[in-house]
């Protein structure tokens, strides 16, 4: 799907983000979707859209579906890197996010890309930048030797991702642990799933 797809020049192997903010949280209880429950003051996605952009990508994919995010005034898009990649078939799982997000940054002209969640509003921005800078095609951060989100992948590796499911860069690492580099990082790679989740880590 992705090989010899590029509608650009590859832009000197630097590398895009992308942020999943596609799905339903059906875990989460109440009336609110857990990416715009308040955390510490902000909600859940804005504190990972900050974080991003602190990183200092030239583009930023932000994968919406269940949500509009641009309808919510609570969050602040303001960034020019920040560009909404709306994904129709987020009922079909992270994966269909992940590739809408891949499929842009192909356009865009980049051969790597680093992948993280909305829902993890307290990995940092350090953690974003270690991954993308280090060597490798396939980087995963490790907290306490935990493999886990931002991951950067590259697009050698885009066609292996799966079309459905909820399973999208931890299916490479599972697939080609042969590549697979580790960088640890500072920072709790905590999902906010429910309100439990929101209340605990609040």
């Amino acid at each position: 799907m992705f090989e010899n797809k590029q509608e650009a020049p590859l832009q000197d192997d630097r590398t895009a983000a992308i942020i999943l903010a596609a799905g339903k949280g059906e875990r989460f209880e109440g009336n609110s979707h857990k990416l715009l429950a308040t955390f510490r003051g902000k909600p859940v996605l804005q504190w990972v859209i900050d974080n991003v952009v602190a990183a200092e990508f030239n583009d930023i994919y932000l994968v919406s579906g269940a949500l509009n995010l641009e309808d919510h005034k609570a969050l602040s898009l303001e960034s020019d890197a920040i560009t909404i990649v709306h994904n129709h078939n987020y009922a079909e799982g992270q994966a269909s996010s992940l590739r809408s997000g891949l499929e842009v940054a192909g356009y865009d002209g980049y051969s790597s890309i680093t992948v993280g969640l909305g829902d993890m509003p307290l990995v940092p921005t350090e953690a974003w930048k270690s991954v993308t800078e280090a060597e490798g095609k396939l980087v995963t951060a490790s907290f306490a030797g935990n493999h886990r989100p931002p991951v950067k992948i590259d697009q050698e590796l885009w066609p292996l991702i799966p079309i459905s499911g909820d399973e999208g860069a931890r299916s490479l690492l599972r697939l080609r642990p042969d590549l697979l580099d580790e960088v640890p990082c500072e920072g709790n790679p905590v999902d906010i799933d429910t309100r439990r989740d929101l209340e605990r880590w609040s």
